[in-house]
């Protein structure tokens, strides 16, 4: 990919999320829509959902909205596996070989990278995005970045 179409998916992307977040629908309606439209719009992007924070303020992920497989991982204790690992550290990871990492708790034999970008309001953990990509090697900076900003522009329906 250019240089020239990164930038006109990031744009795309943004401008698509921003559309999103202006329907009056639910936020789970919302969530599940930029599922579908990160999924669509992104080749190499094989699952994509959203794990919450327990709102009865256990220190546990919930899973959202999704798209892809299904999964067992409904309930993720915070600092166990890559998503866990990201609830306490709210620094967004990146593992471009997701079987070299010790504390990946595999979904899919099929998944060989996975990004996962936190959610946060002020300086409180909400939300996370999670996305699984059965390209060792996929999730290219511009990604990141573009993901970073998907959830900033989030943070305000938590």
């Amino acid at each position: 990919m250019t240089t020239t179409e990164a930038i006109s998916l990031r744009e795309k992307l943004l401008s698509a999320t921003e559309e999103i977040l202006g329907r009056d629908v639910t936020r789970n309606e919302k969530l599940f829509a930029i599922c579908e439209l990160l999924e669509d719009e992104v080749p190499t992007f094989n699952w994509v959902g959203f794990y919450l924070a327990d709102p009865d303020g256990k220190k546990e992920l919930v899973l959202g909205p999704f798209v892809g497989a299904s999964t067992d991982h409904n309930r993720i204790p915070f600092g166990k596996g890559i998503c866990g690992q990201v609830a306490v550290s709210h620094e967004t990871f990146v593992a471009q070989d997701v079987h070299s990492q010790e504390n990946y708790l595999s979904c899919s034999i099929d998944v060989q990278s996975e990004i996962v970008v936190p959610i946060m309001v002020g300086n409180e953990f909400v939300a996370q995005l999670d996305i699984d990509s059965h390209t060792k090697d996929s999730i290219t900076e511009e990604q990141q970045e573009t993901l970073e900003e998907i959830c900033d522009l989030l943070a305000d329906e938590f």
